[in-house]
């Protein structure tokens, strides 16, 4: 599990950057609504991995996991939003959304492998 949970933070963490990455081009009347609600949204994925790994309690870690799958969810909603406004070139979109997908595969097999530990001690 901890091999999983460094590449979920690595590949979580390339994400936030792409996130990041494509919000430099927002316009500017976005920065306090659109540009910061995507941002914390993003940000609170790989933050969440690393927290929840950090601590003692397989059923914490599984909370934090969820938390950030969640997040990320709304990311993604984000995303589309921004795509749909016109704020991202289509090819930006799918590169990013293709990158969201797969973090996102990666965290519910973390999350049911958690699932599956916090059951069998209970």
């Amino acid at each position: 599990m901890v091999e999983d949970s460094r590449n979920l933070k690595k590949r979580a963490d390339k994400l936030l950057h792409m996130f990041y990455d494509l919000t430099m081009a927002f316009p500017k009347e976005e920065l306090y609504v659109l540009t910061a609600q995507i941002r914390r949204a993003i940000l609170s994925v790989p933050v969440n991995i690393v927290e929840g790994y950090a601590r003692v309690s397989s059923k914490t870690f599984l909370y934090h996991l969820g938390v950030a799958y969640g997040s990320l969810a709304e990311a993604k909603y984000f995303l589309n939003f921004a795509c749909r406004r016109g704020y991202i070139t289509n090819e930006q979109y799918l590169e990013v959304w293709q990158e969201s997908e797969e973090v996102s595969k990666m965290l519910w097999k973390s999350i049911e492998t958690m699932k599956r530990k916090v059951d069998n001690v209970n």
